[in-house]
């Protein structure tokens, strides 16, 4: 009875793993796929604390906009024009002898 305990908790950790794995490396519209489907999982179980909150961050991270802190997609340094050069004086590099 005891081995089949074990092996069961092998086996949710391994499947957590797994999905663990899937989530982070998978593509975006995976994850907010993923997301989306367990929030409306949770929000349709019974009323259990916490599961209401956990549900509604999950529910907000699948509809979250693609930038890189979840915004606009336009912040951060401009990009450089390709045509610009960095010209350093020959004078100021430092030889090694």
């Amino acid at each position: 009875m005891i081995g089949r305990v074990d092996e069961l908790l092998v086996g949710l950790v391994l499947a957590a793993s797994a999905v663990h794995a899937v989530v982070s490396l998978g593509p975006r519209g995976l994850r907010r796929r993923l997301f989306a489907a367990a929030a409306v999982l949770l929000l349709r179980l019974p009323a259990v604390p916490g599961l209401r909150a956990l549900a509604l961050r999950l529910q907000a991270s699948a509809g979250a906009a693609g930038g890189s802190c979840g915004g606009c997609d336009d912040c951060g340094t401009p990009p450089a024009k390709p045509d610009a050069e960095i010209r350093v004086p020959l004078s100021s590099v430092l030889r090694r002898r």
